[in-house]
């Protein structure tokens, strides 16, 4: 498995999901691991499906921190506020999906997409951006409705979605 010798011992894992309602993964998994039993490989190694997102978060995704360019005091300054930052919006995110209230701010679901598509923490950043956004156009807004009547009771659902969002907080 390596190209040189002295590598300690391991197993190797293949898992390939059985076919569910009709679909099928187009490929199998193989892990080399350490671990002693597939359960816990599999297990562990899903998790690297989150620490890729929180990696994406950090970077283009969301924080930018590869163009900072900060200098090696200030970058560990800045991880830890992002750290701050992504543990405060998970656990909103958390706290909102918990309340079911996700499904005002995403679409939980898409066709034809089995797995959830959005994170705690990306619902927990957009939450509060919506709070953020609505401080900052509510008069727009209220003059653009102001203009179509057939509009006022979409919008009193979307005031009332937005007074549950900031109850989350």
């Amino acid at each position: 498995m390596t190209q040189k010798r002295g590598f300690g011992w391991f197993n190797l894992a293949v898992y390939w999901k059985r076919k569910y309602r009709g679909k099928q993964d187009k490929s199998a998994w193989y892990l080399l691991t350490n671990l002693l039993d597939l359960n816990t490989a599999l297990k562990i190694y899903a998790q690297r499906f989150g620490i890729e997102a929180m990696f994406k978060d950090c970077k283009t995704g969301g924080y930018n921190l590869e163009s900072s360019q900060a200098s090696s005091d200030r970058l560990v300054c800045l991880i830890l506020l992002i750290a701050l930052a992504m543990t405060s919006a998970w656990l909103y995110g958390q706290r909102t999906k918990f309340q079911k209230l996700d499904s005002y701010i995403c679409r939980q679901k898409e066709k034809n997409r089995n797995q959830k598509r959005h994170s705690n923490f990306w619902i927990g950043l957009y939450g509060f951006n919506w709070i953020e956004a609505l401080y900052g156009c509510q008069a727009w807004v209220k003059e653009l409705v102001g203009f179509s009547r057939n509009k006022q009771a979409y919008y009193q659902r979307g005031l009332r979605a937005m007074e549950l969002i900031q109850q989350a907080l």
